[in-house]
């Protein structure tokens, strides 16, 4: 308990019922949850099979799993789940599939697989209406919503049409042997909702649970936490209001009363000291929270000292204000003898980002964007991915239909149009019906031989696979299949080196995990559609960091720009008119208490939409912070004149007012 708090080792050593932490920005929460674990397993004697901590990523939970294997060095800790929610319930269903008509080697499909379903069902429409019903039905699985639910309530053309797409969308899964992300955390809440035996196994298992990040959770989620944690309430939810900003991907503030409401022994311990910011940013933060209404009132405090002026820089355009950060940069930098990755630059929208990768590619500044393309959406990783998904499920039709036209084998659409009809009047996956006598009947004889020979290769490796080392398998896999050649026939030769490298990569990844974890290539597989990126080393050396407010969540650095806050971005044009200034509050809150040590903010004068330009108002939320005196020096133009509102004008008056005329 060195080193901890009051309140920190108070949470730690509570263990008498339900237990909510609320963990300010920057004040130790995973600390919190790293100690109790070791704390029950050292002190308590809880075996660590009966201990389950869950987060939101891969990176925290490996982050968790590092710190708690530091505090119990050289203790076993088999069996300790830390993991992500989705993980958890992959392990759930893979356990119980024989009971969800599943089996144990579904598959599990994201978000281009789902669209590609939709799109079927749909006749290929345009994809913004793809999105959109994806979007609907996954929100109505987050919301533990069926398909009749779903066109009970459904009111307007777009959700009328997603609500009757739904069934057929699931009944689609479920021919593939798949599911999708949501159906991660639905299926096992539904299974524990239903099946009294599973219920009172897993609530055996899972005696003590620890959630991260509480407030993120979605209706599911939290109904899958009610589930595990059952009447004895052995749970501790780490969480805070002011940083909840991802309603749109379902998340609900409103669990946090739901958690008073369903645990009246519910005890809140409040966690205020923060560590990491200077007390001139925590007083801002502070300021701007306080107008949202609270759940719970919290004020955090430091005692880094009073710390520089937060810098605010009016610009007369974007580009102007993408120039000036960067000059800034490396003038701080320079100044005080840091490093590039002690600087971040955090706006609304990955739209702003181009501006500043230019001028920061002018100055030959290096830098990293978070939150671009996930590893695993690369063309060349997914042809390997799917590969392996049908190895390990031959139900899997769209890994069938890319891996066996990847690389090219002479089996083109028409083929697989036929051996498509053929197996929907059987019922049957595409690869098993290729081994049926009836294809015969209906595809090419030279290209049915063909997908046969195909389907006898998957058969070897899915035999070796049980069997071999993952490594070999693979290495035999990528040069059985002649994926490098094929790269370099059907690219320039850059683009081959660039796509061949990541799949060496990857291979090389998967060989090494397979190693340290006793895995076989099947059991690879079945994890691997969960892990988001290569579990290497996530630091990009020392480059200035790039980020959205939504993905720097939970990341700190020592001096920021929080650049674009003006009306209209931050809060963003839509959120007055759709209710949601409370959120784009909390996503500015996220914002400034990622500073260590200083905070700049700029806005412009002007913006160019499209080819039209717009004159820009500072945000709001820079008179909300209510720096008063010496606490925000401003620099730049004279602020451009608001649209001719009463509530603008009076606005930017007391904003004027505050910054002395600047």
């Amino acid at each position: 308990m060195q080193g901890l708090n009051p309140p920190q080792r108070e949470a730690i050593r509570y263990l008498d019922g339900p237990l909510l932490v609320l963990a300010g920005a920057g004040s130790g929460k995973t600390r919190v949850i790293t100690h109790k674990i070791a704390y029950l397993v050292e002190e308590c004697q809880v075996q660590p099979a009966h201990i389950a901590a869950i987060t939101f990523t891969n990176k925290a939970a490996r982050e968790m799993q590092e710190r708690v294997a530091t505090l119990l060095p050289g203790r076993p800790l088999q069996g300790l789940t830390l993991s992500t929610f989705h993980a958890l319930g992959a392990r759930i269903l893979r356990q119980e599939a024989r009971i969800c008509g599943l089996k144990p080697a579904f598959s599990i499909f994201d978000a281009s697989d789902s669209a590609a379903i939709i799109a079927e069902l749909l006749g290929n429409p345009d994809k913004a209406r793809i999105r959109a019903v994806q979007g609907r039905i996954s929100m109505w699985k987050n919301n533990l919503a069926g398909p009749e639910q779903a066109l009970a309530t459904a009111q307007e053309p777009l959700e009328m049409a997603a609500a009757r797409l739904y069934a057929e969308y699931d009944r689609s899964l479920h021919a593939y042997q798949a599911v999708d992300f949501d159906d991660l955390i639905r299926l096992p809440a539904q299974l524990l909702e239903t099946e009294a035996e599973v219920l009172m196994r897993w609530q055996g298992r899972l005696r003590h649970l620890l959630v991260d990040e509480y407030q993120d959770t979605n209706r599911c989620q939290y109904r899958l936490l009610q589930l595990l944690a059952g009447t004895r309430a052995s749970f501790t939810a780490v969480g805070d209001d002011d940083q909840s900003i991802y309603a749109w991907r379902g998340a609900d503030v409103e669990n946090l009363n739901a958690l008073q409401r369903d645990f009246p022994r519910l005890k809140v311990i409040k966690l205020e000291q923060n560590y990491r910011s200077t007390t001139r940013i925590l007083k801002a933060a502070n300021s701007l929270i306080s107008h949202n209404p609270k759940l719970f009132e919290k004020r955090l405090w430091s005692d880094h000292g009073h710390g520089d002026a937060i810098q605010g820089s009016a610009c007369r355009d974007g580009e102007h204000e993408a120039e000036l950060v960067a000059m800034k940069l490396m003038a701080h930098k320079f100044d005080h003898r840091g490093q590039f990755r002690d600087y971040a630059i955090l706006y609304r929208g990955n739209h702003q980002a181009r501006a500043f990768e230019q001028q920061l590619r002018n100055h030959r500044i290096p830098y990293v964007l978070s939150g671009g393309q996930s590893y695993f959406d690369r063309a060349e990783i997914k042809d390997l991915i799917a590969y392996l998904r049908l190895i390990s499920n031959g139900d899997d039709d769209p890994a069938f239909i890319r891996a066996v036209t990847t690389p090219k084998r002479g089996i083109g659409g028409a083929t697989l149009e036929a051996l498509g009809a053929y197996a929907g009047q059987r019922h049957a996956s595409l690869f098993a019906a290729a081994f049926e006598a009836g294809a015969a009947s209906h595809v090419n004889a030279k290209q049915l031989q063909a997908v046969r020979e195909f389907g006898q290769f998957i058969n070897r490796m899915e035999s070796r696979a049980a069997r071999e080392p993952a490594g070999q398998v693979l290495e035999d896999l990528v040069k059985a299949i002649g994926y490098e050649s094929w790269l370099f026939e059907s690219c320039e030769a850059r683009e081959a080196e660039t796509k061949w490298a990541n799949v060496r990569d990857c291979v090389d990844w998967l060989s090494r995990k397979g190693e340290e974890e006793g895995k076989n290539l099947l059991e690879l597989t079945q994890t691997v559609a969960l892990i988001s990126m290569l579990e290497k080393n996530d630091t990009a050396g020392d480059t200035v960091q790039l980020a959205t407010l939504h993905a720097a969540k939970g990341l700190e650095f020592k001096h920021v720009f929080l650049v674009g806050v003006e009306e209209g971005i931050l809060p963003h044009r839509d959120a007055e008119e759709e209710g949601r200034i409370e959120e784009e509050r909390r996503l500015m809150y996220v914002g400034i208490t990622r500073a260590e040590r200083s905070l700049h903010l700029s806005w412009c004068e002007r913006r160019k939409l499209g080819k039209e330009w717009r004159n820009c108002e500072p945000s709001r939320f820079i008179v909300e912070m209510n720096p008063g005196g010496d606490d925000l020096k401003i620099s730049g133009g004279k602020t451009a004149t608001p649209p001719d509102k009463a509530a603008g004008r009076a606005k930017l008056a007391r904003f004027r007012e505050m910054l002395g005329g600047a």
